[in-house]
Parts: C-alpha cells; sequence; structure tokens
C-alpha cells in the first residue's frame, strides 16, 4: 500500500483521539496541507479549499513545490483567485491517500496499515478534520469557504457544524445530498474493486493489486465526470487507427479495443489505478454516498440548508453535468438564500459535465474571480 504525497506538503496533527462521527476514533492523525499568499494583519483574507475525491492540496503551484497542481489556471497573482489579496488554503481530505491520514495510513496501534479497520469515514470528519487546520494556522474565520464536488458536500458540512466559520461560500458542482444516481454509480464502482479477487478483502499489496477493479471503477467514473455532447464531440464514432487494430488481434482478444474512447478510457484508467490506493477509494466514495445535509429522511432540505448563515454565496454548476446535477447547485443556492444569505445560483452552459470546473475555465474562472473581487 502506498500513499501519494506532492512534495512541498505540510502538515497540521489532529487531536488525538479524534473522534469519527459515526464511531471509533483516530490516534495520531494528521492532515495535508499547503498555502499560497499571506495572512493580513486582521487575519481577515484567508480562503480554504476542500477538494473532491481524488486531488490532493497541491492546487497550484508555490514555493514548497513549483510544479503546476490540479487547479493551477484558478489560483495565484492575479487569477480569479487571486493571491495578492487572499491567503488561500487547500487541505487533502481526510480518508486520502495523499497525505492526509486514510485506510493506507499507518495504524499506530497495529504498525502496520489501517486497511479496512479505519473507522467509517463520513463526510463530516472530514469537515471537522479541515477547521481544524484553519484553527492551527490562527484563523478565526475564513473570509470565503471554496469547495469543489465532493469538496462541495464537506464545505455545507463545516459551515452547519461550525456556525461562523466562514462569510461567505462558493460551491461549485457540489450538493446538499448524494442522489440515487450518483450512488448507484459509486456503488457499481467499489464493488468493481472489491470482486477483484486481488483486492483481498483490502489486504493487498504492490505485487498482488487489485488492478482490474480499479481499472473498472475509474472507467465508470471518467464516462460519468463529462457528458454525452463532449464524448461524441472528441470521439465520434472514430476507430483506431490499423496499427492499433493490429496490436489488439495481437493481443488475440476478439472484443478488444476498437474505438478511440475505448482507448482514451483505458489509458485514463492505466495512469489512475496505481496513483490512488483502493480502500482510500471505497471510504471516500461511500463518505459521499451517506452524506446528506437533512439528517433525517423526511427532513425538509431548504430548511436544513437555511440552518447556514453566511452573508453571500455563489452555486455554480455546469448544465451537462449528470453526477452533481444542476439543480443540485440551484437547491444549494435556495436553501442558502432562505437562510439570509444573499445567494446567487449560476448555471453554466458547458459541454464537458461535471469536470467542468477543472477544465472550462473561460466560464468557471471569471464567475469566481468576479465573486470573491466583490467581498
Amino acid at each position: 500500500m502506498t500513499e501519494f504525497i506532492p512534495p512541498g506538503t505540510r502538515y497540521i496533527d489532529l487531536p488525538s483521539p479524534f473522534p469519527m462521527k459515526r464511531g471509533g476514533a483516530l490516534h495520531g492523525a494528521r492532515m495535508a496541507y499547503e498555502t499560497w499568499g499571506r495572512l493580513n494583519a486582521a487575519g481577515d483574507n484567508a480562503v480554504l479549499i476542500v477538494t473532491g475525491l481524488s486531488p490532493d492540496a497541491h492546487a497550484a503551484a508555490n514555493a514548497g513545490n513549483p510544479q503546476d497542481g490540479w487547479w493551477e489556471p484558478m489560483l495565484g497573482p492575479g487569477k480569479p483567485i487571486d493571491t495578492d489579496r487572499w491567503f488561500v488554503i487547500c487541505v487533502n481530505s481526510l480518508g486520502s491517500c495523499k497525505g492526509s491520514t486514510g485506510p493506507a495510513s499507518i495504524n499506530p496501534a497495529s504498525a502496520a496499515p489501517y486497511r479496512l479497520d479505519f473507522p467509517d469515514l463520513s463526510i463530516e470528519d472530514g469537515a471537522d478534520a479541515a477547521w481544524h487546520v484553519v484553527r492551527q494556522l490562527g484563523i478565526g474565520q475564513l473570509a470565503c469557504l471554496i469547495g469543489n464536488s465532493m469538496g462541495g458536500m464537506t464545505a455545507l458540512a463545516l459551515l452547519l457544524r461550525h456556525p461562523g466559520c466562514a462569510r461567505h461560500h462558493i460551491n461549485i458542482s457540489g450538493s446538499a445530498q448524494a442522489l440515487p444516481f450518483s450512488i448507484a454509480i459509486r456503488s457499481l464502482q467499489r464493488e468493481a474493486i472489491r470482486l477483484d479477487p486481488q483486492w483481498n478483502n483490502g489486504n493487498y499489496d504492490d505485487d498482488c493489486y487489485p488492478e482490474s477493479g480499479m481499472r473498472m471503477a475509474r472507467k465508470l467514473g471518467v464516462i460519468t465526470y463529462r457528458s454525452a455532447l463532449e464524448w461524441d464531440g472528441r470521439f465520434g464514432r472514430v476507430r483506431l487507427d490499423q496499427s492499433q487494430q493490429d496490436a489488439q488481434r495481437a493481443e488475440e482478444d476478439p472484443f478488444g479495443l476498437e474505438f478511440q474512447v475505448e482507448s482514451y478510457l483505458e489509458g485514463h484508467a492505466r495512469r489512475f489505478v496505481r496513483k490512488f490506493d483502493p480502500n482510500c477509494y471505497l471510504y471516500l466514495s461511500r463518505s459521499m454516498d451517506w452524506f446528506s445535509v437533512a439528517e433525517n429522511v423526511g427532513d425538509d432540505m431548504l430548511a436544513s440548508l437555511a440552518r447556514i448563515q453566511v452573508q453571500k454565496a455563489l452555486a455554480i454548476g455546469a448544465t451537462t453535468d449528470i453526477l452533481f446535477p444542476l439543480e443540485q447547485q440551484r437547491q444549494i443556492a435556495e436553501g442558502l438564500a432562505a437562510g439570509g444569505a444573499q445567494a446567487t445560483f449560476m448555471p453554466m452552459d458547458s459541454p464537458q459535465g461535471h469536470d467542468a470546473f477543472l477544465v472550462d475555465y473561460q466560464r468557471f474562472g471569471p464567475a469566481v474571480g468576479d465573486f470573491l473581487a466583490s467581498l
């Protein structure tokens, strides 16, 4: 089992024990984070970014790591999240394998990886851990809390569990609860991993690794991260060239790759499978399925969201997102408005589906930049 930690990552220890919402506690746990810009004398210019399932804390290049980060066009001097003005923090999610404590980390009680001994993980646990990082950095209140995808869930949990933690909020392609379609997709992803014999009830290593299960899980994910419109525009029904088809025949697979879109998915999946721990994937995926701002079935969602108190909020989503549909961002804006926030819902007519916030910077960049400039 391997952790994948970018250079320049810093750490803050969590309280020990760190209680988990669904029972159990972590001992000797830590959170990975990175920062950009400077905290001003008043300590009121801090922005926290909480991420989707797979990103690390390296959102953009900084002094500790000059390599481009996963949100490079959005974060830096003069960029939409302008580090000449804002002190920006990005945390790696609790339960991940990229620096923060998760199932791939060493359990101090056994001196071996946690694996499935890791306590049940909830979105709320990630929110509490992220807030601990902020407090340890000497910040009493955030100027803005930004959450993307799963991070949109984490941000809402943080705002609910720590009232007054942020004056403003940007929720990007997030949701207040998991919908049945998203739960179904993630269930299939987890099943693909668990049915791989090499998973071995979580007891795999680098030599006996559930590569096929992870590959299938990633393919399912990537299909839902983009839209049918984009798949058609990028690949159409174009087949592999003759040399690629000959290579497939050489493998004597009568149902091998034939279309370019298949080849793209295969390549993308193979690049991912050894860069994210399977058990961490399982835990984080399930935490999203469990999450709902309305804790009890039948609770009013808008009333639950209205308990969040922020001054100003922006909820953004892509019209082609099938994983976190646009109606979920509309719901967030309406709920925050019901709580008294000056809340704006901004649908983006992007063809790039759920991943639009990671690639469609010409739309998402100005929206985020204009909101922050107005504060």
